[in-house]
């Protein structure tokens, strides 16, 4: 909290936003944020292939929790009809869909600040094990206040404010991302074990430097990646 109050109110106040995937585990940190400033932009990039079930949870939490400034994030219409035009990029290339779909998409939101609040952890992954409290990435800081804490305090204190889950969480999905690319967790698996199963992928982008991303890939069509099933079809909810 100290953390997070100094830079909201002090240290970058007026230039600084939260971005949120809606998942498993953000009611906490959105909460955390809500008792500081309410009216802080939170950014929520929207894929156009998110499960139904986190569109609603978004809706859920933001009135639960008083915030008044959502801003849905969207893929540049242009760029899916050159790129992507039958929404099927994820199957050969899911880092070029997360370049498209994301990653430019929230590097144009967050051009007005020059500082944002992550919720990453280091304990839900091997390459998020040495993860900071705060770090600058091109000239802008970003703040993982989550970081130390481990899934049974994150789960602990989610309780004891009485916070709603995510509908997913139940069904086995520890990790929430898109619809196509996401399955539900065996027992024993890494907590992100069911994001982009069967590609190698591990991560979408948007926490690795401009260098090492496409923002405007020319995808090719080599074989697909195995199929992820879903907890529900995303229909109507493509483009």
């Amino acid at each position: 909290m100290d953390l997070l109050r100094e830079a909201i109110v002090r240290t970058h106040h007026g230039h600084i936003a939260v971005v949120s995937s809606f998942g498993a585990e953000s009611a906490l940190l959105l909460a955390l944020v809500a008792g500081i400033d309410p009216g802080l932009p939170v950014l929520f990039l929207d894929t156009g292939k998110h499960f139904p079930e986190t569109l609603a949870y978004r809706t859920q939490l933001v009135a639960r929790l008083g915030l008044t400034d959502l801003r849905v994030v969207q893929p540049d219409a242009a760029a899916l009809a050159r790129i992507d035009p039958d929404g099927t990029l994820h199957r050969f290339i899911p880092d070029d869909c997360c370049a498209l779909r994301k990653v430019a998409p929230l590097e144009h939101a967050l051009a007005p600040f020059d500082a944002w609040i992550s919720g990453r952890k280091r304990y839900q992954s091997a390459g998020r094990a040495v993860l900071p409290l705060r770090e600058e990435v091109d000239g802008r800081v970003k703040l993982n206040p989550l970081a130390e804490w481990s899934a049974a305090e994150i789960a602990a204190e989610i309780r004891r404010r009485d916070l709603p889950a995510h509908p997913l969480v139940a069904r086995g999905f520890p990790s929430i991302g898109c619809a196509p690319c996401t399955r539900a967790v065996g027992p024993g698996e890494d907590v992100r074990a069911g994001r982009w199963a069967g590609s190698g992928k591990t991560e979408c982008g948007i926490h690795r430097s401009p260098a090492s991303r496409r923002p405007d890939p020319q995808p090719v069509f080599p074989q697909p990646i195995p199929a992820s099933p879903s907890a529900t079809p995303a229909t109507g909810n493509e483009p």
